[in-house]
């Protein structure tokens, strides 16, 4: 009977092919822009039109006073929830609606979902609108496949992951949207690869360092003192000790790639002097000494490595300046922080996506760890909920890149694994 229902599933999945992909394209035509947070009131519409239409019980939930939620941007998401017949467990799929800038490079229009040679480009198209559209054939297939299941289906559509997720799956977990009293089971379609099951992620800590000086006429600067030569000497130390000492340190979580096994660092951002004029401004800047010069770090940390170490490394490092340059001066001001996080690998979201990867590629799965936090974070943290990964159609590499693309068939088999773990969680008298 089991293998029955696996065959009808794939077949339903297999029937549904260009509803996926006309799926795909329209999300990626929305072009929900983070920042500033566009159109996401659009798309959270599209999604309610649809999902209604399927029997799902939807309610759009903005985050209002979270951080960046305005009148201009407001901070809409989309829970979807369809009740099976008997009680059960909730299996809640959650993808995140927002996409980075566009940038430069690219040869399809970022915004038309052009469909090219079996792959469908776009921003966004890999991370994550493809795993969305994926996760929205799944629960129909099996909803109309298997009328009799146990439990219910969520299907969610959040804001700001880009960005941190405060405005999504941070404000629901904070309103009790995955309290493990009413969710058992969350799966992010994050693009890991179809044959891969992602466990958690690395933790992170963003932080501002300031350096401070003394403005003066430009034509005179022995009488100020130039912030950004403060700040060039804080970037040599980093270069002589601080990046040396962060590649000792490894993890023996299954982190991908290769290279981000190691504690990283990444300067975000750097800006010395006077404020950026508005784009019209087509004068000169007026000749002054820096007063001021910031750099954003964004440091990516193991989970054998505690918060206050990372910190302190960073702070010892500014000392070491600081005892060699007479007037220096500086602050360091934390942005945000998170934990790293991993599933066991035998939690029982994790054994069921891996018995339908086996079912539906014919092999075991690979068992990785984000080099990037993802909202996982929330759930696991704020929600208190540890039966969660990611699992999801796209190649991680092409997130963020000119010209990012997801392979149709790649969503076809990710949909067919991801309804074959609601038939294992969903329909508990089938035999597995």
């Amino acid at each position: 009977m089991a293998k029955d229902i696996d065959t009808r599933l794939a077949a339903a999945i297999e029937a549904r092919r260009d509803d996926l992909i006309s799926l795909t394209q329209d999300l990626i035509r929305i072009p929900t822009l983070n920042p500033p947070g566009r159109n996401y009131r659009d798309i959270c519409d599209y999604l309610d039109g649809r999902l209604s239409e399927q029997g799902f019980q939807v309610e759009l939930v903005r985050a209002e006073g979270a951080p960046a939620d305005s009148e201009r941007y407001p901070r809409w998401n989309i829970v979807a929830r369809r009740d099976g017949r008997r009680s059960g467990e909730t299996v809640h799929f959650n993808s995140h609606h927002d996409v980075v800038e566009v940038g430069n490079g690219w040869s399809f229009d970022p915004f038309g979902g052009e469909l090219h040679e079996g792959r469908i480009y776009g921003r966004g198209a890999c991370d994550m609108k493809g795993g969305l559209a994926a996760s929205i054939i799944a629960a129909e297939a099996f909803i109309h496949t298997c009328p009799d299941f146990a439990g219910a289906v969520e299907i969610s559509a959040t804001a700001d992951e880009e960005s941190g997720g405060f405005g999504g799956v941070a404000y629901l977990a904070q309103e009790g949207w995955f309290n493990p009293a009413r969710v058992q089971h969350v799966i992010i379609p994050e693009p890991l690869n179809k044959d891969r099951i992602c466990l958690g992620h690395r933790g992170v800590w963003w932080a501002e360092i300031e350096t401070k000086g003394r403005i003066a006429h430009g034509s005179m600067p022995f009488l100020g003192d130039c912030a950004v030569r403060h700040m060039g000497a804080v970037l040599a130390e980093m270069e002589a000790t601080l990046f040396p000492l962060l590649a000792t340190k490894r993890t023996a979580m299954p982190v991908v790639p290769e290279g981000a096994k190691q504690s990283t660092l990444n300067i975000n951002a750097i800006h010395g002097g006077e404020p950026v004029q508005d784009a019209d401004y087509t004068g000169l800047p007026a000749p002054c000494v820096p007063d001021r010069c910031r750099i954003t770090i964004d440091r990516r940390f193991l989970i054998e490595e505690e918060i206050g170490e990372v910190k302190a490394e960073v702070t010892a490092m500014l000392e070491r300046v600081k005892a060699v340059r007479p007037s220096f001066e500086y602050e360091l001001r934390d942005l945000f922080e998170v934990q790293p996080t991993m599933t066991p690998e035998g939690a029982p979201v994790v054994r069921s996506v891996a018995h339908a990867i086996e079912k539906v590629l014919a092999r075991q799965p690979d068992y990785v760890v984000s080099p990037g936090t993802y909202d996982q974070k929330h759930i696991d943290r704020i929600g208190r909920l540890k039966n969660c990964i990611a699992y999801g159609p796209g190649i991680l590499d092409l997130a963020h890149q000119p010209d990012e693309w997801v392979g149709v068939q790649d969503m076809i088999d990710s949909a067919k694994v991801m309804a074959l773990t609601l038939a294992e969680l969903l329909l508990p008298d089938q035999p597995g």
